[in-house]
């Protein structure tokens, strides 16, 4: 049985997020559309506030950063929004990236300064997992506008 976007188990467990590519198209005009606005408040907010708080240094803005993405991975998991691949290799990415900045500001808190490679690799990290986010809002894209084969629009019996 669907709600909108929610299967609902009958047996009492948690409802399960339809995923994308079981969508029918008004779900995958709306997750594609609700994708776009978190990746534009991403780009158009949180990094410049990040970039705004000086008394941070840079492994510590991009360690938040590297959180906060981690937290949004998991929530485009959750609801569904796009390829489950992809969603998947970001939030690998994005949690080493997070683990590693982590790990940077627990030594130079205990005085080790000297390995600035585990930011610069976590940089690396966040810079492909945002390469993945935008293949998969345009990924998302081609299945909206894409032409349907021939056979009938949707193949859910519940919608």
């Amino acid at each position: 049985m669907s709600i909108g976007r929610i299967d609902i188990n009958l047996s009492g467990a948690l409802p399960i997020p339809v995923s994308f590519p079981d969508a029918t198209l008004r779900e995958r005009i709306r997750a594609t559309f609700e994708l776009l606005i978190m990746l534009v408040l991403l780009a158009w907010l949180v990094v410049p506030l990040l970039r705004t708080l000086e008394f941070f240094g840079p492994t510590t803005k991009t360690g938040i950063l590297a959180w906060v993405l981690v937290v949004c991975a998991m929530y485009w998991m959750y609801e569904g929004l796009g390829f489950r691949i992809l969603l998947l290799l970001q939030l690998l990415l994005f949690s080493a990236a997070a683990a590693l900045l982590t790990t940077k500001v627990a030594l130079v808190l205990v005085g080790i300064h000297r390995l600035g490679i585990l930011r610069r690799t976590a940089s690396a990290l966040i810079m492909i997992g945002a390469g993945l986010a935008a293949l998969n809002f345009l990924m998302m894209l081609w299945a909206v506008f894409r032409k349907p084969a021939n056979k009938p629009a949707d193949l859910r019996p519940d919608a």
